[in-house]
């Protein structure tokens, strides 16, 4: 139910991305919950409304309706999910799914209410261009309307989401030694009704080449965070977790190297010499301090 989309300043835009990104269902304390088998929870409808208004009779080709989002005359639309696509490529919202037939021969809604209150784990990779933007975790489908990215949460007839949320680990690149990712581990709980949460970060590229020449190209990051409440202004805001990222123009470069025995040697003496020229300063000093002090006693001014 969570969607993954990501886009930039160029225009580009992916939406639900699923590839490299693997979701795992999480029950309230953090356990992953098995994948439920196909059919369990749905309605027994034996013959499924044909494309043309029939019930689908022996011999048969089912072609499912896309209920008016149909690209072409064969279009068919066999399940609730290939109705929830052609529903987000003509930029419309799927408000009463119970209205499908396909959805309520699979018991879409069925499903939700038995997954209320559960979590979901993700992980993977995204990979972005190099300019700015942003990517984010929010529930239901995410369509282009109107220009206006959105995200189809009447699906799920609630007013309330809770996204708290807790990074494990979020790195733009390679590790490298020394590196330190400032959200790995940061944790955060919701305490309103609806929320969206914003990390904003800047990405600093990195180059490190080891003793060996090895080189990582990579990136460092710093972050500041932003909460918004379930409406600003006249607009709600959409429940989710936002990550908004910009690249700066300076690089980065670490070079890891050994230090010669002659370098050794040098630093070692200058660090002696500067031991004794300090400890001369201070002999000299005492040695004078004492004397005038003495000179002082034997005229009798000394008090």
């Amino acid at each position: 139910m969570i969607s993954v989309d990501a886009m930039d300043i160029s225009g580009e835009q992916h939406l639900d991305v699923r590839h490299d990104i693997i979701k795992n269902r999480l029950d309230p304390h953090g356990n992953v919950i098995a994948a439920r088998k196909d059919g369990i929870g749905s309605p027994k409808i034996e013959n499924p409304l044909q494309k043309h208004g029939g019930r689908l009779e022996h011999n048969e080709t089912y072609c499912g309706s896309c209920y008016g989002a149909d690209t072409a005359d064969d279009h068919c639309c066999n399940t609730c999910e290939d109705v929830r696509e052609a529903y987000k490529k003509k930029g419309w919202a799927l408000s009463d799914p119970d209205s499908i037939d396909q959805c309520k021969r699979e018991g879409f809604l069925q499903r939700i209410k038995e997954e209320d209150g559960e979590g979901c784990n993700l992980y993977g990779f995204l990979e972005v261009n190099k300019v700015a933007g942003n990517f984010h975790f929010a529930p239901g489908k995410s369509f282009q309307q109107s220009n206006i990215h959105v995200h189809d949460i009447k699906t799920f007839q609630k007013d309330s989401f809770n996204i708290s949320h807790k990074i494990n680990k979020l790195s733009f690149g390679d590790d490298f030694p020394g590196v330190m990712n400032p959200l790995d581990g940061v944790q955060w709980t919701q305490h309103t009704s609806s929320a969206m949460y914003q990390y904003f970060i800047k990405v600093v590229p990195t180059v490190y080449t080891d003793v060996s020449e090895h080189t990582i190209q990579s990136n460092q990051f710093s972050v500041t965070e932003h909460f918004t409440g379930s409406e600003v202004g006249l607009f709600r805001a959409v429940p989710g977790v936002f990550f908004i990222y910009d690249l700066s123009p300076i690089k980065v470069t670490f070079t890891e190297q050994h230090i010669s025995f002659l370098h050794f040697l040098t630093n070692v003496c200058a660090i002696v010499g500067g031991i004794f020229t300090v400890s001369g300063i201070l002999d000299s000093f005492v040695y004078h301090g004492q004397k005038v002090i003495k000179k002082k006693m034997e005229i009798g001014k000394f008090s």
